[in-house]
Protein backbone atom coordinates (compact mmCIF):
# COMPACT_ATOMS: atom_id res chain seq x y z
CA UNK A 1 0.00 0.00 0.00
CA UNK A 2 1.79 3.50 -1.47
CA UNK A 3 -0.38 6.23 0.13
CA UNK A 4 1.06 9.66 -0.81
CA UNK A 5 2.48 11.44 1.62
CA UNK A 6 0.40 14.83 2.06
CA UNK A 7 -2.17 12.30 2.79
CA UNK A 8 -0.34 11.59 5.87
CA UNK A 9 0.20 15.17 6.52
CA UNK A 10 -1.56 15.18 10.32
CA UNK A 11 -0.26 11.78 11.05
CA UNK A 12 3.26 12.99 10.76
CA UNK A 13 2.32 16.37 12.51
CA UNK A 14 0.79 14.10 15.33
CA UNK A 15 4.35 11.97 15.52
CA UNK A 16 6.45 15.02 15.97
CA UNK A 17 3.97 16.13 19.00
CA UNK A 18 4.09 12.44 20.24
CA UNK A 19 7.53 12.28 19.76
CA UNK A 20 8.59 16.05 21.80
CA UNK A 21 6.10 14.54 24.29
CA UNK A 22 8.29 11.04 24.75
CA UNK A 23 11.47 13.84 25.05
CA UNK A 24 9.64 15.41 28.05
CA UNK A 25 8.41 12.31 29.58
CA UNK A 26 12.58 11.12 29.58
CA UNK A 27 13.75 14.44 30.97
CA UNK A 28 10.50 13.48 33.91
CA UNK A 29 12.48 10.32 34.79
CA UNK A 30 15.84 12.03 34.57
CA UNK A 31 14.64 14.86 37.03
CA UNK A 32 13.31 12.19 38.97
CA UNK A 33 10.05 13.23 38.70
CA UNK A 34 6.51 11.57 40.78
CA UNK A 35 5.79 8.21 39.28
CA UNK A 36 2.51 8.55 38.68
CA UNK A 37 3.35 11.64 36.97
CA UNK A 38 5.55 9.80 34.48
CA UNK A 39 3.17 6.65 34.11
CA UNK A 40 0.24 9.49 33.25
CA UNK A 41 2.52 10.98 30.65
CA UNK A 42 3.34 7.54 29.34
CA UNK A 43 -0.53 6.36 29.28
CA UNK A 44 -1.41 9.67 27.12
CA UNK A 45 1.62 8.65 24.48
CA UNK A 46 0.70 5.75 23.90
CA UNK A 47 -2.83 6.57 23.49
CA UNK A 48 -1.49 9.49 20.76
CA UNK A 49 0.80 6.64 19.39
CA UNK A 50 -2.55 4.16 19.05
CA UNK A 51 -4.53 7.23 17.49
CA UNK A 52 -1.44 7.87 14.46
CA UNK A 53 -1.44 3.94 13.77
CA UNK A 54 -5.13 4.21 13.46
CA UNK A 55 -5.14 7.04 11.31
CA UNK A 56 -2.45 5.86 8.87
CA UNK A 57 -4.75 2.50 8.49
CA UNK A 58 -7.69 5.10 8.05
CA UNK A 59 -6.02 6.73 5.58
CA UNK A 60 -5.15 4.13 3.54
CA UNK A 61 -8.19 2.39 3.45
CA UNK A 62 -9.87 5.84 1.96
CA UNK A 63 -7.14 6.51 -0.08
CA UNK A 64 -6.77 2.40 -1.61
CA UNK A 65 -10.74 2.41 -2.23
CA UNK A 66 -10.75 5.71 -4.10
CA UNK A 67 -7.78 5.22 -6.05
CA UNK A 68 -7.94 1.90 -7.19
CA UNK A 69 -9.18 -0.36 -9.55
CA UNK A 70 -11.94 -2.55 -8.28
CA UNK A 71 -9.83 -6.29 -8.68
CA UNK A 72 -6.63 -4.54 -6.73
CA UNK A 73 -9.06 -3.02 -4.42
CA UNK A 74 -9.78 -6.28 -2.35
CA UNK A 75 -6.08 -7.35 -1.65
CA UNK A 76 -5.21 -3.79 -0.74
CA UNK A 77 -8.13 -3.85 2.15
CA UNK A 78 -7.30 -7.21 3.08
CA UNK A 79 -4.37 -5.84 3.51
CA UNK A 80 -5.31 -3.16 5.50
CA UNK A 81 -8.00 -4.86 7.55
CA UNK A 82 -4.68 -7.02 8.68
CA UNK A 83 -2.66 -3.88 9.21
CA UNK A 84 -5.86 -2.74 11.41
CA UNK A 85 -6.48 -6.19 13.46
CA UNK A 86 -2.58 -5.88 14.29
CA UNK A 87 -2.99 -2.93 16.26
CA UNK A 88 -6.02 -4.53 18.42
Amino acid sequence: MDIPQGELADVVKRLNRIQGQIGGIVRMIEDGRDCAAVVTQLAAASKALNKASFAVVSTGMRYCSINSEEETREVDLRELERLLLSLA
